[in-house]
């Protein structure tokens, strides 16, 4: 078992190095560059689209699954390919939002088609929501350079510690994201030379929603604490969208009052990454072993989670309009 890990991590990270540097190659070459805008944490062009060699990656990982009669991996590969498209149309030209919320929609079907869970219609209803909110919300927080692979990483690793060890296929696809994350990182860790993209952020959006219920549907990891693993970007992301909408803001516009956007304007890329990091492995990995280990504790564990973040955003305004010298500057 631990032979076939490397290997996945391994192999992860070289096929992605590669496809990275080639996809860097061609933004560049094609002038295919993100150009600072409203919701922008940058200020010089950055080639994008680097979420490609990801894609590419877990995809053919996915395929040869898919040959194999994993019918799971089949409706992720369906889902996750429709995303990517609609995330790399949208990184070259903007959609409109009311045809990429309907993709999302078509997406997370698919892969909940296949999963085959035996929950009623109205449970599977609010599971379709949540999971369409985790795929936009993973595409909100991928702002700053090296947080949403670094989101992406310690995820992998914590459910791999937490469980001791997945097996089967969903094991090698934590195990082949876990070197897929480490080599964009070496491309996107600040100052970084690329951007994850629309194509990236849409399509792992989606596969970390299709891991969080699958890990649990198979028993290896409860859905509470796959929450907690991913509690720094889906706290931000929706209590700042509730700040908006509760003060009469234009919600859907764009912004940069998300609490990583506004520590990033204040102490920089690199130290928001490493402390968003640090508070993974300090705070969310301790409380989700915690809430596997005492089950009846694991909601209490789920509530604290996010509490760190919650102290900060309420210090820091976010959510709400400009006051000070940096927020949504």
């Amino acid at each position: 078992m631990v032979s076939a890990a490397l290997t996945f991590l391994v192999g992860g990270f070289a096929v992605t190095v590669v496809l990275e540097w080639l996809v860097l190659r061609v933004t560049q070459r094609l002038q295919l560059v993100a150009i600072a805008n409203a919701r922008s944490s940058h200020v010089e062009p950055t080639p994008t689209m680097g979420g490609l060699a990801i894609v590419f990656t877990v995809s053919g990982f996915l395929l040869l699954q898919a040959m194999a009669g994993v019918d799971a991996s089949l409706g992720l590969l369906a889902g996750g390919g429709l995303l990517a498209l609609v995330g790399l149309r949208d990184d070259i030209s903007d959609i409109s939002a009311v045809l990429r919320l309907i993709c999302h929609v078509v997406a997370v079907c698919l892969m909940l088609y296949t999963l085959d869970l035996a929950w009623p219609t109205l449970w599977l209803a609010g599971l379709t929501i949540l999971l369409v909110w985790q795929v936009n919300l993973f595409n909100f927080m991928d702002g700053i350079d090296g947080i949403a692979g670094t989101q992406l990483l310690l995820f992998c690793v914590g459910v791999i510690v937490i469980s001791g060890g997945v097996p089967g296929w969903l094991g090698e696809l934590l195990w082949l994201l876990s070197g897929s994350a480490l080599a964009f990182l070496a491309f996107n860790w600040p100052p970084a030379k690329i951007f994850m993209g629309d194509v990236g952020s849409g399509f792992l959006g989606l596969v970390l929603g299709f891991l969080v219920v699958a890990l649990a549907q198979a028993g290896f990891v409860p859905f509470i604490a796959s929450l907690i693993l991913l509690a720094g970007f889906w706290f931000d992301a929706s209590y700042t969208l509730c700040v908006r909408i509760l003060t009469g803001q234009q919600f859907a516009s764009a912004h940069r009052s998300h609490l990583y956007q506004i520590l990033a304007a204040r102490h920089g890329h690199r130290w928001t990454t490493l402390m968003f990091g640090g508070f993974c492995v300090s705070w969310l990995m301790p409380l989700a072993w915690l809430s596997t280990q005492f089950p009846e504790r694991a909601l209490l564990c789920l509530i604290a989670a996010p509490v760190p973040c919650a102290v900060l955003a309420l210090r820091n305004r976010v959510g709400l309009p400009p006051v000070g010298p940096y927020q949504n500057v």
